[in-house]
């Protein structure tokens, strides 16, 4: 399998997508290398981790100036910035419009702020960092279009990345079931269909979230130093 719905963001120093479906450990190396990936900031909770591991290993080890062994740095670092969907600023089962789920996404923001810089951290210094949840779709996509307006991107170019991702679905939460279902023989087989509106990427949900988000935070670089990053990495984030 691969990493779905891949693409790059930001001149190429983001790449957004899915978690790694069926990738061993020889692929994962090989795929990492493949698109010269320096970090990951997995946005999962740590329930769809043990699901779907990140099978990213460092074996060597240095020695430390007294002479003992010492873990090396891993050639990547993975980051685990978790925000739970179930667990914070409303229920993805109350989700019914495209409206709805733009106003979900304008709540994750506003109950934790410092997860989106935090997400932007390793790009900001300097860091090719692959962004990604499970589909690539919601928490992914909330990430996503911060950077890109803090790029200095205009609202139709945030707009058509996330609904890129439509194309996507089908053939993800077809792999996403077979997934569950796997490790969790319970979950019903409605979890994953397409007709949900909290599965599908609506230009109306970008739409609402941009246009709240404008309201409440302002511009994108503002709203990230607000959060916690620095001068200097928010704006290493413009094109």
């Amino acid at each position: 399998m691969a990493v779905l719905n891949l693409r790059p963001l930001a001149g190429g120093r983001i790449l957004r997508g899915s978690q790694p479906f069926g990738l061993d450990a020889a692929a994962t190396s090989g795929f990492l290398a493949e698109h010269g990936i320096q970090a990951i900031v997995d946005l999962r909770s740590e329930l769809e981790r043990s699901l779907v591991p990140w099978l990213v290993h460092d074996d060597s080890l240095i020695h430390d100036g007294g002479g003992g062994p010492a873990a090396a740095p891993p050639a990547v670092e993975l980051i685990h910035n978790p925000l739970d969907p179930n667990a914070i600023a409303g229920s993805l089962q109350a989700v019914e419009t495209a409206e709805d789920l733009g106003e979900l996404y304008l709540g994750w923001i506003r109950l934790r702020p410092q997860w989106v810089a935090d997400a932007l951290r390793p790009v900001a210094r300097g860091k090719r960092t692959l962004v990604h949840c499970s589909l690539g779709k919601d928490r992914t996509g909330v990430v996503s279009a911060v950077a890109l307006l803090a790029s200095g991107e205009s609202d139709d170019a945030v707009v058509k990345d996330y609904t890129a991702t439509t194309v996507s679905l089908p053939t993800m939460l077809e792999v996403m079931a077979e997934t569950w279902h796997l490790h969790v023989p319970s979950t019903p087989a409605a979890y994953f269909s397409p007709e949900l509106m909290v599965l599908q990427s609506p230009e109306a949900a970008m739409r609402h979230f941009l246009a709240g988000f404008e309201q409440e935070f302002g511009d994108a670089r503002s709203f990230l130093r607000e959060a916690g990053l620095t001068a200097v990495e928010v704006e290493s984030l413009a094109l």
